[in-house]
């Protein structure tokens, strides 16, 4: 390796390609991390971190309405939103540089400017040179995918610009109906905007359970944010006075802000992958083995740009995984079953393992175990939210196949419950588990009659 410049070459400084270069860093190894923004990639600079910050910004106000009910004082308060992105920058600025030194202390290299190769050894980095190097890491991540040939398209934003709006619009229709686009609607709604969600589909958060998609619709409705389903755009129409919203149900909606969050398309483009010879799957995500190499004996893909599951903790274990394998002796693979992921919403969403679709078409004859209930808290006031909890239970065996949980604290619990998924836990063992009382959480462990889909009766 001694005659290359580089024993690891990573293209792309976010979670996976930072976590891969520090650990072959740290085994003596010489490595150079290429990033053209800035280092943190999509969570820290523009993606689950700074919109954390805006979900948490945004509950306030729901919150000081509870407060209300709890005998506090009508809230006075007012929402400024150059005082929180200023505060929002200066902390993502502070994680960015954390990024940055925990690299150079590691002994890694930062380029800064954008990498392609030119071929499985070569690497150019614009502006700074090229490059040589034994091994060669893609680590680029997604970008928000934008229907091009809409008319219009070019006066909607995505979600990358919305954490850099110069002021709130009054008025946005958000166009999707994915994590990103339920989250950012109910952070408009919250922040005092009226927030309109249109997706093409019958249901929000394809993917998850239906259960859980219908309740978390119910739920959104009632903070305010109108949801338009079966909808989409024809064109989009730009005015002195606002954007014009076509749809295809004939309807033309006046808003001030249009954003599209369709979906995120993995970041390969201009990176010279064919040059290299590395192969990439139909939808453009680089395609890789088990042990994330590629079609190229030199060349490995970690995160978001391989399009197995989209989650920085995932992205985070598959870069050190790569370093594992290729830097300590120590071949390691990252288990993609039973990976936990939380939709930040408003109320949140908690889900591991199956669905109860998905379970009954790989498992067959299933028991479901499910409760709809108002919290504590809720109920103390008067307030009508609503909580939801379900258990998929595969018959026979009695192996917990599915834990998904709608209500506050639901990313929190569900981490726990992933825990208990991944190592096989049955009803049983779970049911033995002492309730933590009064809890929010307690229900998972104290539901015991099986649940009868409606209409099905006793010939379920």
């Amino acid at each position: 390796m001694a005659n290359y410049d580089y024993d690891l070459f990573v293209i792309g400084a976010g979670s996976g390609g930072v976590r891969a270069a520090r650990l072959a860093a740290l085994s003596g190894a010489r490595v150079a991390v290429a990033e053209e923004h800035r280092v943190g990639g999509t969570c820290v600079i523009r993606g689950c971190v700074p919109k954390k910050f805006m979900v948490y910004a945004s509950e306030f106000a729901h919150s000081a309405k509870v407060a209300e009910g709890y005998g506090w004082s009508e809230s006075q308060a007012s929402f400024d939103w150059k005082r929180f992105l200023a505060a929002k920058d200066r902390e993502i600025a502070r994680l960015s540089g954390i990024y940055v030194t925990n690299l150079n202390n590691a002994g890694a290299e930062v380029i800064h400017g954008r990498a392609k190769l030119v071929d499985a050894h070569t690497v150019e980095v614009e502006g700074k040179g090229v490059f040589t190097t034994e091994k060669v890491l893609i680590a680029t991540g997604g970008r928000p995918w934008l229907p091009e040939t809409l008319p219009g398209v070019e006066h909607a934003i995505t979600s990358e610009e919305a954490f850099h709006l110069l002021e709130l619009p009054k008025r946005i229709m958000i166009a999707g109906g994915g994590y990103i686009a339920v989250e950012f609607a109910g952070i408009f709604a919250g922040l005092g905007v009226d927030t309109t969600l249109v997706y093409r589909g019958a249901n929000i958060l394809r993917g998850f359970d239906d259960d859980v998609r219908a309740h978390v619709t119910d739920e959104m409705k009632k903070r305010g944010v109108k949801i338009v389903l079966g909808c989409q755009h024809e064109r989009i129409e730009k005015t002195e006075a606002c954007i014009v919203n076509h749809m295809n149900s004939g309807a033309a909606i006046e808003t001030d802000l249009v954003m599209f969050a369709t979906g995120r398309a993995p970041y390969t483009a201009g990176l010279g992958l064919e040059a290299a010879g590395v192969k990439l799957a139909e939808n453009g995500a680089v395609a890789v083995d088990a042990y994330s190499k590629t079609s190229v004996e030199n060349i490995w893909a970690v995160g978001d740009v391989t399009d197995r599951i989209n989650l920085t903790p995932v992205a985070i274990r598959e870069g050190a995984a790569f370093a594992q394998t290729e830097f300590y002796g120590n071949p390691t693979t990252f288990d993609h079953d039973m990976v936990a992921s939380a939709v930040f919403s408003q109320p949140p969403v908690g889900s591991v393992g199956l669905s109860e679709a998905d379970a009954r078409h790989k498992h067959g004859k299933i028991d479901i175990y499910l409760s709809r209930f108002r919290p504590m808290k809720t109920t103390f006031y008067g307030g009508d939210e609503r909580c939801l909890i379900k258990l998929v239970v595969e018959q026979g065996s009695e192996r917990i196949l599915g834990c998904h949980v709608v209500g506050p604290d639901a990313p929190e619990i569900i981490q726990m419950a992933a825990v208990a998924l991944k190592m096989g836990v049955t009803k049983p063992q779970w049911d033995s588990t002492c309730a933590v009382h009064p809890t929010l959480a307690e229900e998972l462990v104290t539901m015991r009659e099986k649940h009868v889909p409606q209409g099905l009766g006793a010939a379920a």
